[in-house]
């Protein structure tokens, strides 16, 4: 006998285990790029509306990130968002030679870079995306 006649659950080709097709890493080339998007976009929307800006832009990022794990139905739908995310983030965090900069050193600036990373993770670890069942569009029945 072997390991895998005795379990149910998750068929093959399910989650971590599905095979990469051109249209999945379609999928996930766009959620990174979209990530990046995100990451670009709060940066600059987080100090320009205070505190306001700074909550619009966690929200957003946290959508982004919660999207694509609904869209996808794998961790990794969070994980490719927020790569870009992290990346675009990280390369405006960094001066250039002429003295120029996206984030000052501020409260807002530290909130959303470690609000972005928390709400990756909690989007990460969210343990299964919610299915509406076969009924849900008539409760009373």
């Amino acid at each position: 006998m072997s390991m895998n006649q005795g379990r149910t659950g998750a068929g093959a080709g399910t989650g971590l285990a599905a095979p990469l097709n051109p249209r999945r890493i379609a999928a996930y080339f766009g959620l990174v790029v979209l990530g990046a998007l995100t990451g670009l976009a709060g940066a600059l929307v987080q100090s320009g509306w205070s505190p306001g800006g700074l909550v619009l832009a966690l929200l957003g990022s946290a959508a982004v990130f919660y999207g694509g794990r609904v869209a996808t139905g794998t961790a990794i739908g969070v994980g490719a968002p927020a790569v870009g995310w992290l990346v675009a983030v990280m390369l405006l965090t960094a001066t250039r030679p002429e003295g120029d900069f996206v984030f000052a050193a501020g409260t807002g600036s530290y909130v959303f870079l470690l609000g972005g990373m928390v709400a990756a993770v909690i989007c990460a670890t969210v343990r299964k995306v919610p299915q509406p069942g076969p009924d849900s569009a008539r409760p009373g029945k």
